[in-house]
Formats: structure tokens, sequence, C-alpha cells
């Protein structure tokens, strides 16, 4: 969403906070589109971008986002920091 939407939905760091009052409830999503490669090219959406608010990251391919996000692995920065402009 971060991408698609050039900052305008930013992900926010992942954390865990226990012990609080009432029920803790967490809903596992996993999403990948490797398994069908495709030429498709994912970037802004040219609706949220303007001469006063440029394009944040590059045009990238899912197989090129996928190839940085697995190669990245897990410092606990974010990996569209490799494809920002």
């Amino acid at each position: 969403m971060q991408l698609i939407t050039n900052d305008k939905f930013v992900s926010v760091e992942h954390r865990v906070l226990a012990n609080r009052q009432g029920p803790r409830i967490s809903v596992a999503s996993f999403f990948s589109s490797s398994m069908r490669p495709n030429s498709r090219v994912y970037g802004p959406m040219k609706e949220l971008v303007s001469e006063e608010n440029p394009p944040k990251y590059r045009d990238i391919t899912i197989k090129e986002y996928s190839k940085i996000f697995f190669e990245k692995g897990l410092d606990g920065t974010s990996h569209l920091s490799n494809i920002r402009i």
C-alpha cells in the first residue's frame, strides 16, 4: 500500500504489545503473486502523483520486488528504501 499510494498510507513497524487488558487478536495474511510471474509494472498511482507531490518510488515488477524483499532479510528496516527515488 505504501508503494502504490506514494506514502499516503505508510506501513508501520510490526510490534506486539503483551499484557494489556482485554483479548489480543492476531491475523496472519500472506499474499504472493511471485508464483505467477508477469511483466506488470507497479508504482505510485498516477492519481496520487503531481508536481506538488512527485513519485517517491520507482516503478517495479513483482519479480524484482520479491527479489529485493527476500535478499534484504530481516534487519528491521523497510525494503522500500531500495526503490525510493
